[in-house]
Formats: structure tokens, sequence, C-alpha cells
């Protein structure tokens, strides 16, 4: 006998459009969409979502679960668990773990960890080095999200720094390339200015004038001109300026682009004013900059030019993160939040829930090719959130689902809730309570 669930009242939100209607999801499948469903059976399960927002689950398209060899900071288990109650269904993670994901051995082992643990459906990017081409060509595109190469300073020897072997790279692989783009001898002689007058207890305000515009800039730009040159499909992760969104067109289909970008929610929230309160908590890289950088990327996102919203999820312990300056790592937990941080935002008239939903599923499922998720249609995955938008509540450590149990949206009041979660048609996760339920799978791509 099929499991069958269906959701009544619903407003859905899929492909630029919201309608009121019903959906039945079978086993793992959306099965019919339609302003009024009636099934007559003891078995179903009826969920009345009560005119409440039915949004496809989100797809984030860059987080750090630190599994292997940082569980003391996260694992996948408790992440994806955090990732399903804040309504990301789907996840794609990073190779700076440790040992970092270079190699197809390694690659394959994730996977296998993913598998006996991931609440939320899973795919990782493989790691780029100086050294590890004939390890890059080994990787079938079909069975992984893409390739990550880390432009700016990263763990171990993940910084590809020889611009003969990332041209190389570029011309070698047809997979999606994400970078983080930010210039290495811009940042060491800023470091040094600020060391030289402060040693290693640099006040945090400082940290977006080390890893400065210019940084970023000259790194994404370099990026951007060699994939003109190469033909490479590249992807630009966590957009920080202003000055880089000129970078980048809105003038063809997502379908169609070649160079494409991301912002993350801590640089559409948080601005160089919020250091004063938060200190090393909001130290990421790159930096959190000025509100009229933060304007502008909102800007480019409303408009096109950037194609993607994620989180770069990347969660340290507390006591990590309040070490001086230079000894506190750069990264913070956000997928729990990422989702109502941008229905916040909604509230604050800065965006469509339409606009969300293409920037936070749509758009990563066109990007990387995701098979059958991503929306809302007769046939795909039943990977659904809805949402409540008038249901206040406030992010304290109660509540908090991250390993490492903070987060800098602590004390923050959210009008918004995530009131249930669907992963591959199994409700996961219904009012801060998650199932025991792994219902995560490995996500397949149309290429």
């Amino acid at each position: 006998m099929k499991n069958q669930i269906l959701i009544k009242n619903a407003k859905i939100v899929n492909e630029r459009s919201i309608v009121e209607g019903d959906i039945l999801i079978e086993d793992d499948i959306i099965k019919s969409i339609d302003t009024s469903i009636s099934i007559k059976s003891a078995d179903i399960n009826v969920i009345d979502v009560e005119g409440n927002y039915v949004i496809p689950g989100a797809i984030d398209d860059q987080v750090h679960f630190r599994e292997p060899g940082l569980t003391h900071k996260a694992t996948i288990e408790t992440e994806s668990k955090a990732a399903i109650a804040g309504g990301i269904t789907s996840f794609i993670e990073m190779p700076n773990t440790n040992p970092q994901t270079t190699t197809v051995v390694e690659l394959d082992k994730k996977f296998q960890r993913a598998a006996d643990t991931s609440y939320a459906n899973y795919s990782f990017m493989f790691g780029g080095t100086n050294d590890n081409l004939d390890e890059i060509l080994k990787v079938d595109p079909k069975s992984v999200a893409g390739l990550k190469l880390f432009l700016g300073s990263s763990t171990g020897n993940m910084l590809v720094d020889d611009p003969k072997v990332l041209e190389k790279i570029f011309l070698s692989t047809d997979m999606v390339i994400s970078v983080h783009c930010e210039d290495e001898d811009t940042i060491r002689k800023n470091l040094k200015t600020y060391t030289d007058q402060y040693g290693e207890d640099i006040p945090i305000k400082y940290h977006p004038k080390i890893r400065s515009e210019e940084a970023c800039y000259l790194s994404s730009s370099t990026a951007i001109a060699l994939a003109k040159k190469t033909g490479a499909r590249l992807h630009v992760f966590h957009l920080s300026t202003g000055k880089e969104t000129s970078l980048f067109s809105n003038k063809i289909p997502l379908k169609d682009k070649r160079i494409t970008a991301e912002v993350c929610i801590h640089h559409l929230w948080f601005s160089e004013d919020d250091y004063d309160e938060k200190g090393t908590l909001i130290k990421w890289n790159p930096a959190v900059k000025q509100k009229s950088d933060r304007e502008q990327l909102w800007k480019a996102l409303l408009d096109d030019r950037i194609d993607v919203i994620a989180t770069d999820h990347a969660p340290h312990t507390i006591d990590e993160k309040k070490s001086v300056y230079t000894k506190a790592p750069s990264g913070g937990p956000l997928v729990q939040h990422a989702v109502i941080a941008m229905f916040e935002a909604y509230h604050r008239g800065k965006i469509s829930i339409e606009k969300i939903v293409q920037k936070m599923a749509h758009n990563p499922a066109i990007l990387f090719d995701v098979e059958k998720r991503g929306y809302i249609k007769e046939g795909y995955y039943a990977d659904l959130v809805v949402v409540d938008p008038q249901n206040p509540w406030t992010v304290n450590k109660a509540n908090i689902l991250y390993k490492c149990g903070w987060s800098p949206f602590e004390g923050t009041t959210f009008k918004s809730r995530i009131t249930h979660t669907f992963v591959n048609g199994k409700l996961c996760y219904n009012n801060f309570k998650v199932a025991d339920t792994k219902a995560g799978r490995r996500l397949t791509f149309n290429r």
C-alpha cells in the first residue's frame, strides 16, 4: 500500500506565483496539485495548513558540516537535522574537512557517511588543490555537485594559488567550478599592517579592512576573466562587496549563464555596524562589510545579477569563536535560520516570497542540474516546507539545534515560523520537533 499525505488549504509558492490549493503526496513523490483534492480513505494522512505558505525545500549550495575530522564542531547528522528544521531539505557540502575531500576515496567515504546519517538530501563538492588534477579528472560529473576551489586562504593545502594549475583546471573539467575569491597577497599585507599595530588582539572592526573590498574584487575579477578565456562554467560563492556585483549580468536566463553568483544570509543581514555587539561571532571570510555593500548586494540579488541565496554554514565552538582576533576562526552556523531570516526580509518589504523561493530553491536546482527537486511540481520529489508568516518566536539556546549550541541570531524574534518540513514525502519536522527519520537521499543530477 502506498503512503499518502494530503496537504490541504495551502498557499503554494512556485515559479513566481502563489496559488491556493492542495498537494497530494504519494510515497516520495508529489502525485497531484489541484485547487481541491478530496480522497476518502482511512489510510491517508490529512494535514490542514490553514492558509499558510507551502514552498519547495531550499537547496543550500554551500555548507560546512565538519565531518570527517572536525566533529567537535558539527556532524552531518546534527547539522542536517538543523537544516530541515530551517526548511533546507538539500545541501551541498564543502571539501575542507580533515582529511580533505580531494581524492575519490575520501569523497566516497563522505557519501557513505551521509547515507547513514543525513536527515536532508545531500551532495558534496570535490576539492581542487595545486597538485590533484589527476584526481579531479577521475570524478564523474554526474555523481557530484561540482568542483570547489579556494582562491583565498583555507584549511591545509586547499589554497589554489598557482596560475598555471588554475588555468589547467578550468580547461580540464565540465563541472561547475565554485570559487571562494579573496586575494591572499592582499590579505597578508593588510594583516601585517594591523598586527604591527595591535599584535594578536586586533579589534574585530578591522576585519573588513584586512579582508578588504580590494582583496575580493581582485580575486573574483581574475577568476571571471579566466572563465571567459577558457569557457569554464564558473560560480562565485558569497559575494560580499558592492563592487563585485558589477562583474555579473542579468541579460540572459540562468540556464544559459556561464558565470553565476551567490550571496549569503550574513552578507544580506549584518553590516560593519554589528561588530560592536556581535564581535567575532560574525567573523566570516569574506568579511561582513559596509551598509552600502549590503544594499548593493540586495539590489543585485533582486535584479538577478546574483542568482542564489545560500548560508556558508560553518560552525565553530563558542570558545573557539571568542578567541582573540588572529585565533578566532571565521564562520558561523546558519542553516536553521536562513529561510526564516529571508521571510523576515519579506516582512520588511525587501523581497517577495516568490523571489525567496526562486533564489533558494529554483535557482540552485537549475544551476547545479539537480534532478526533480527545487520546485512544487507533479512527479517531483516531495521536499516541501510549510511556513506560517504570523507566528513569532525568538531564537534562544533552548531551540537551537546546531551542535555548537549558538547562533548569531540569538535574541532575534522572527515573525514567521517553519511548522512542517517534508523530505522525500516523509514528515520529518513538525513545530520544533525533528522526527527520528533520516529521510535524506543522495542528490542526482541531469547532466
